[in-house]
């Protein structure tokens, strides 16, 4: 195939990667670059539970009572150690009726100052919007099909955009007195040439969450038997609700008849640790946010966003003996490296910095599909809104391969563009209109008329 082919080709994916892409990628942009404070966000809603007086504290054991006397029946499944002496210590339980859950905030001399529904806090509800646009199993599929497609639209770009002995001008930097036209086009290509590593990472990293792509690599996780243990990450529409199993609250083990005598051993136990926050401590039988309950031991368990600090312990629940320590050097490379992906996607690896790397990457994405769209409405011929396909598409053999390299890295990415290429042969070169606006040679019934 001629250099030509191959450029017009790539040119016209491009196009389609956009047209689908851009609403997206400015959708999971915007939400993204707010999720990235989570802690913030977090802290924030809570600030009414925070910096509160330490004289006459009373035990964990007392401050559970005080929560489960609020909610007659609710079964206990957490207590989070506070953030810092004088915050309130987060009592989670589970409702006696239903799937529901509250987050009960007792103040260190035993108060109950007020709770929260965990499934409509202010980041959650961002991590649903995100994760699958807040309708389910439908929306994670979008979004995955957002997301592959936009790591096709972001190599597809490079290629274009290289400079190929043109100089840096235009590509690494823009020309600024070259006209407007020229400007939207060095805005688009030189922000894509530096966002794409970025973006490419921010992508890549957000796969294991995804539901097609997420649990083909569990499967291959497990049947390869390269890794034992249970992955600590969810994906599909679980990921949307992490945290909160609704099947396991139900058969979480009731408060009534329940010794949880040991919860203040066991809180003290976690402050010796001195674990990253948050820390939780959870009763036997408790469900967990990732993984079966937590079986006939006590847990003490850090569930830092910054993944590599975090760590499990359990305790036998009559000697109080530690039982095992999993720390983060203990998990097999292959899940380091995962976590390692989600606590940069989530902005926690390092802090404040990657908080803000992550949202100078989404406000430049939103860059590239604004002055995407402007550059495009500025050249494109009257009555034409894609790249006109290259001829004898017969002898593309190059683009062949290229989809078989997408089939294995990016299946539902492979699946929609094999759905595309049939219906813009069968359907859309059917149609006028849309085979005029497409750049398609009319066939069938479009030539009959």
């Amino acid at each position: 195939m001629s250099d030509g082919r191959l450029y017009r080709t790539i040119w016209r994916w491009h196009f389609y990667a956009g047209l689908f892409v851009v609403p997206m990628v400015l959708v999971l942009a915007l939400t993204g670059s707010i999720y990235l404070f989570k802690p913030q966000l977090d802290r924030w809603e809570e600030r009414d539970f925070r910096g509160l007086s330490t004289a006459a504290a009373v035990s964990p054991n007392r401050q559970l009572e005080a929560a489960l006397a609020t909610t007659p029946g609710a079964s206990f499944h957490a207590y989070r150690l506070p953030e810092r002496p004088g915050d309130a210590a987060m009592i989670h339980l589970g409702l006696p009726e239903g799937p529901g859950m509250l987050d009960v905030f007792v103040s260190p001399q035993g108060q109950v100052l007020g709770s929260l529904d965990p499934t409509e806090r202010l980041s959650e509800t961002i991590k649903r919007l995100h994760g699958s646009l807040m309708i389910g199993r439908f929306g994670d599929w979008l979004v995955e099909l957002a997301a592959s497609w936009a790591i096709v639209m972001i190599a597809t770009g490079l290629y274009l955009w290289w400079p190929r002995g043109r100089g840096a001008a235009g590509a690494i930097w823009p020309r600024l007195h070259a006209g407007r036209r020229v400007f939207w086009r060095d805005l688009h290509a030189v922000t894509g040439v530096w966002v794409s590593g970025l973006a490419l990472v921010l992508l890549l990293t957000g796969l294991p969450w995804a539901g097609v792509w997420g649990s083909a690599f569990a499967a291959a996780r497990a049947e390869l038997g390269l890794v034992s243990g249970q992955q600590n990450w969810a994906t599909g529409a679980q990921a949307v609700h992490a945290g909160h199993d609704h099947a396991a609250m139900l058969n979480a083990p009731r408060s009534p008849g329940q010794d949880f005598s040991r919860l203040t051993l066991y809180v003290s136990e976690a402050e010796a640790r001195t674990l990253a926050f948050p820390v939780l401590v959870l009763p036997p039988g408790a469900p967990q946010t990732f993984g079966p309950p937590t079986g006939q031991v006590w847990t003490v368990k850090s569930e830092a966003q910054n993944r590599p600090l975090m760590e499990t312990l359990a305790f036998d629940p009559a000697t109080g003996e530690e039982l095992s320590h999993e720390r983060f050097a203990d998990k097999h490379p292959i899940d380091r490296v995962v976590n390692y992906g989600i606590a940069w996607h989530e902005g926690q690896l390092f802090g404040l910095l990657n908080q803000l790397i992550g949202v100078a990457t989404a406000l430049m994405l939103m860059t590239l599909c604004v002055s995407g769209i402007v550059m495009w409405r500025r050249r494109k011929p009257v009555g034409l809104g894609a790249p006109p396909p290259p001829a004898e598409s017969n002898r593309l053999r190059g683009v062949a391969v290229i989809v078989l390299a997408l089939a294995v890295l990016l299946p539902l990415m492979a699946l929609s563009l094999a759905v595309l290429l049939v219906l813009e042969r069968l359907v859309l070169a059917r149609v006028p209109p849309l085979a005029r606006w497409l750049g398609l040679r009319p066939t069938g019934l479009a030539m009959r008329g």
